[in-house]
């Protein structure tokens, strides 16, 4: 028997009510996550990638965000149903969340010591080991070395991944079931990036993480992730198993990103780009909001939004092609 997933969402719906209209950032978004598995999510800037990840935790910016429909089940659990104090509950127990930035996730006026220990305190861990012993575990886990020193030391004194690998501690104080990791390596170089994606498996392999990879990169698909799903203007429109992506991408969008990846063994002149620029979501055209930048588009394209239809096994697209 197949095992239940540890997150469903289904039909998420985030929009933001504004002076110029509705920005309709997250527009039916429906995946599901399961035990110890690697789910990655890739698009363009603006496409809705973190502001899934942020109505899945509950911390939509107010008063202009607002969740309007859907479902986030995690093991079974709607938290679109929970207040204010339960999801603070929720966070960092349960489900967590590495942001992009660990400068802005880190306090400038507090030590990491006083950072993690806050976090094991409003988590309620540990009783018996102390806070402190807990906490330099949590960063030797990291691969932080001297982590009694650091304990002392302020995030501005140390190097990008370090900080990096702090915030990482503080996500699994509280020993979460699913860890959503938005874009997290991106202000690392290529040797630390390649360390810091390393320890995330390990640190999966070792306390059974579910993870959400939010990224640009198809190289840290390929290399992180079992499934992806790609978005483009709030939607996802395709998603399958990562070697079944690769292999087979079925949806113009899909098609588009890879052939925007660089291939180092072909000698060209001009690098491949997609034409145009994302919709303005305040301003989604009638039909397929891909349409305008597509090679293949024919006239149903621009009046009716596809039907998502299967490509393969567990491979649904949203085009009309296929």
């Amino acid at each position: 028997m197949a095992q239940d997933p540890i997150l469903e969402v289904k039909g998420l719906k985030t929009y933001f009510f504004t002076r110029t209209g509705v920005v309709k950032a997250v527009d039916g978004v429906s995946f599901s996550l399961a035990q110890g598995e690697t789910l990655g999510i890739v698009g363009e800037s603006g496409c809705g990638k973190t502001i899934t990840a942020l109505s899945i935790m509950g911390l939509v910016p107010q008063p202009a965000g607002r969740i309007v429909g859907g479902k986030v089940l995690l093991e079974g659990e709607d938290l679109l149903q929970k207040n204010g104090p339960e999801m603070q509950r929720i966070r960092g127990r349960r489900i967590c969340m590495i942001l992009q930035d660990p400068m802005t996730s880190l306090n400038p006026l507090y030590t990491v010591g006083n950072q993690v220990i806050e976090t094991l305190r409003s988590c309620g861990r540990p009783k018996k080991t102390g806070f402190r012993s807990r906490a330099i575990d949590l960063l030797q886990k990291v691969k932080i070395g001297a982590a009694e020193n650091q304990l002392r030391a302020y995030p501005h004194q140390m190097s990008g991944g370090m900080r990096q690998r702090v915030v990482g501690a503080i996500a699994i104080a509280g020993e979460p079931r699913v860890l959503i990791a938005d874009e997290a390596t991106t202000s690392l170089d290529a040797t630390i990036q390649f360390q810091y994606l390393l320890l995330l498996k390990e640190l999966q392999r070792d306390w059974g993480l579910s993870i959400i990879f939010i990224t640009h990169d198809f190289g840290i698909v390929a290399m992180m992730c079992n499934r992806v799903a790609v978005m483009y203007a709030g939607k996802i429109v395709e998603s399958a198993d990562v070697r079944d992506l690769f292999d087979h991408p079925s949806h113009p969008y899909t098609e588009a990103l890879m052939k925007s990846v660089p291939n180092v063994d072909e000698d060209v002149d001009d690098l491949y780009s997609i034409d145009g620029q994302p919709p303005a979501l305040d301003q989604l055209p009638k039909g397929c909001a891909f349409a305008p930048r597509c090679a293949y588009a024919f006239d149903r394209c621009f009046e009716e939004y596809p039907d998502q239809v299967e490509a393969g096994e567990n491979h649904p697209v949203a085009c009309w092609r296929v």
